[in-house]
């Protein structure tokens, strides 16, 4: 009878050490290297639609560390124009949010004819030129530019005419970006991986 008993709290406790040690790997993966995410609009179409779900890449920037003095560990590459990034809502810590990298920090923006200038010039990156891009509210208004501050990015939604975007509320701090978006995994029909 004993040794029932003990084969049975043996068997229990190895169940809870294993759902612990695949718990702690899974927020440690979560946390560091890779995150699902879930399209709950159509800011970015055609890119991405509602309901499409996203794998989104933190250690390509480097991932934020959480609970800790340091804002991100080093990355493997930087932002670049053209990126679909996930960062924290400026306006609203508590929300994520999905939205094309335009231009980076230091750099001028000017939203002319649906296209983008920086410092100028025309982009001629095919994910941004082939996007016609309103003028926005706040910025971006026709006729005026304006400069990313230092340690900012400015992001704009693919679907420029139905998106809350920096045209809006302005500009994203770097240590917001919580990484890149590379993957669609669902549904399997949509599977590929983001340009």
């Amino acid at each position: 009878m004993r040794r029932k008993i003990f084969q049975k709290n043996s068997a229990l406790r190895e169940w809870t050490e294993s759902i612990v040690i695949a718990f702690v790997l899974a927020m440690f993966i979560r946390a560091f290297f890779i995150q699902a995410f879930k399209i709950p609009s159509g800011s970015m179409k055609p890119t991405l639609i509602e309901r499409d779900r996203l794998m989104v890449n933190k250690l390509r920037y480097g991932p934020r560390v959480p609970f800790t003095k340091y804002k991100r560990l080093p990355g493997l590459t930087q932002p670049e124009r053209g990126d679909v990034v996930v960062f924290v809502y400026p306006m609203d810590p508590s929300r994520d949010f999905i939205k094309r990298l335009v231009a980076l920090e230091g750099e001028e923006v000017e939203i002319k004819e649906g296209d983008i200038y920086i410092n100028g010039e025309l982009v001629k990156d095919s994910v941004i030129k082939n996007i016609f891009y309103y003028n926005g509210v706040n910025y971006g208004q026709e006729g005026e530019s304006f400069t990313v501050p230092e340690g900012h990015v400015f992001v704009l939604g693919d679907n420029s005419s139905s998106s809350s975007d920096g045209r809006v509320w302005g500009f994203v701090p770097d240590e917001n970006i919580i990484g890149r978006a590379e993957l669609i995994y669902w549904p399997f029909n949509r599977m590929r991986f983001i340009k």
